[in-house]
This record gives C-alpha cells, structure tokens and sequence, in this order.
C-alpha cells in the first residue's frame, strides 16, 4: 500500500474509554482510520460502527472473521485486561498490528505471551502511553534531560479516583482476574510508566503498602496503595493511587537545581500545567486541551507505514507489569524487593 493511505484499524472493546476518547480520536488522526468496531454484543458494534462511520461491525465471537478483513491492518485493543492476550495474540497471528491500552495485561505471563506473539508474527506491539506525546509531559522531560533541573533526587506521583460502593463504576475494574490488580494496574501504571520515561531508567527495588476499607467492593483488589521504588541512579520515587479519594493526579521532580511539577499530570480532558521553581525563579506554564490519543493513532500508524518499533512498545508495557507485580509481592511480604527483568 501507498505509504501515505491511513491506516486501518479495528477496536476491539466498546467500553468507556473507547466512546469517550478512542473512537472520537479517528477523527482528529492524519494517518489513521476507523474501519470496524467490535463489541461482546453486536449490536452496540453496529451501533458504534454507524456513529463512528466504520465500515463493518462483528462481534467478540466473530473476530475471526474482523482480522480476515483486508482493510483492517491494526487492532486497538481497549477489553479489560485479562482479555487482551487472546485478542492480540489471534491478531499477531493473523498479521494485524497490535495497539494495547493500558496495562498492557492483567500479568507478567500474559504480557510476555503478547510480546512474544507479535515478535513471532514479525508484527508491531505498542502500548498506550498517551504521555510520550503530550506536551506537558515532552517539557518536562526536557527539562531532565537538558540538565535544567540538575541530577534528579527525587519524584513524588501520584493518580487518584473515586469509585465508592453503589457508584456506576465497571464490575472488571475489581476483579482481580480481569484486572491483574486495583488502583495500582488501573492508575499507579501510568506513575511508574511516565517516571521511568522521564528518568529513561528502570528501578532496582520496589517496596509498598495497600489498603481496603470498603470491603464490600474491594475484596479482590486493593483500594489503595502507596509504593517506594529505588533506582540505580540513587533517585527515589514515592507513588501512590486509590479509588478512595478525589480525581486527581500530578508528577513533582526535585532536583539539585530545583524542580517542577505537572498537574494534572494524567487526565486527558483537562488542560495541563507546569509549574515550579529552578535556579530561585518561579516559572509556570498551562497547556491547552489537544487529543492525545489521535497522537496515540498516527505515530503507530507512523511506525507501520515506516516499519519501525513504536515507543512506547510492548516491552515496555511488560517492564511496567513486572515492576507492579514486584510491588504486589514487597505489599504482601511487608518489605523491599529486588526487582528482576
């Protein structure tokens, strides 16, 4: 196909995320084009498919039939967690590229699966990190990696949301199952994620503490918790998240020169704004709504007309999940672990 003709993707999950941010997105995307929609219950497909202007809807039971479609050339996977391995790993083997929300499994073992279906199949696997493209977030890096804040000591992140008992909250989102976890798989992913980004760096050794006080809905998962991880580097990271308490989410940096802090730092549909204080001067700077995940869209659309590995790939979204495992099992045995890739 001619290098410039969109690409053609299918997603694969008609949750939440999809009708407030995914589908929309195919809108705003230059390089990336909606052309089927599938769904548990074919009709909502059918239904999307129309919004949404896709040419063709199935069902779960009829993806077969969806990567047999020769205008589909890449799946956006956007199921619970503990169902994207089987929906990736029939699209690898069937030659579709593979674009994962986040986390990129519910395990380590899925995760790992995926990752090595899709090298088997010579296919691209890309998680959704909408971070790497976001402004905010590009300046803040930069400012690391200029040295503008000096050798980095110390980061505090944290994501929080509200979902109390009784609340129209997704049943999967406590199910250990379809999850892989709580707060921390749903919300602390995008903490570590975005953390070893900016450091360009992965941690050493992980340590946490969790909790659950509404036992009516968090009896598989936790409610919150609160995480330490160590980095070769000697940078510190405290990182926390919960279903407990209002939204919220921001990444603060201290450095040997001064530091900065992006808030909100992980909500897509809030402006974002940087500020802080470096060399004893305060700066701050707001940046304006975009759509990160049209972004999202046409740098894996990008990459497979060029051939090239994406960023964030799969194995990053595999290196998260053993990280969040790692501080799974330092909560349980109540002190710190080495963490092994």
């Amino acid at each position: 196909m001619a290098s410039g003709k969109p690409v053609g993707y299918a997603v694969v999950g008609l949750g939440s995320i999809s009708q407030v941010a995914v589908l929309p997105a195919f809108a705003h995307s230059k390089k990336a084009k909606l052309v089927a929609t599938v769904s548990g219950d074919k009709k909502k497909a059918e239904k999307f498919a129309q919004d949404f202007k896709a040419g063709d809807a199935y069902s779960y039971d009829e993806f077969s039939q969806c990567l047999e479609n020769p205008l589909v050339e890449a799946v956006y996977i956007a199921t619970p967690p503990g169902e994207h391995e089987r929906y990736a790993v029939a699209a690898a083997k069937a030659g579709k590229h593979v674009l994962s929300e986040k986390p990129l499994a519910a395990t380590v073992k899925q995760a790992r699966n995926m990752v090595d279906a899709c090298r088997r199949s010579k296919v691209l696997l890309m998680t959704a990190y909408r971070k790497y493209f976001e402004p905010g977030s590009l300046m803040l890096k930069k400012m690391i990696t200029s040295g503008e804040l000096g050798r980095i000591d110390i980061i505090h992140t944290l994501f929080t949301e509200l979902r109390t008992f009784g609340d129209n909250s997704p049943d999967w989102l406590f199910s250990k199952k379809l999850c892989g976890g709580g707060p921390l798989t749903d919300l602390g992913v995008y903490c570590i994620n975005t953390s070893r980004w900016l450091l360009d760096e992965d941690p050493i050794a992980a340590a946490g503490i969790s909790w659950s006080r509404d036992r009516r809905r968090y009896k598989e998962v936790e409610e919150g918790i609160a995480f330490r991880l160590d980095f070769k580097s000697g940078v510190v990271l405290q990182g926390s998240a919960a279903y407990s308490a209002a939204f919220s989410s921001f990444v603060h940096l201290h450095g040997e020169k001064g530091w900065a802090e992006l808030a909100p730092a992980f909500d897509f549909m809030e402006e974002r704004r940087i500020s802080g204080k470096v060399g004893g001067k305060w700066f701050a700077k707001t940046f304006h709504l975009i759509d990160e995940f049209a972004l999202e869209l046409d740098e894996f659309a990008e990459c497979i007309r060029e051939g090239r590995e994406p960023e964030p790939s799969g194995k990053q979204g595999l290196r998260d999940m053993i990280i969040i495992e790692a501080i799974y099992r330092a909560v349980k045995q109540r002190r710190s672990i080495a963490i092994q890739y």
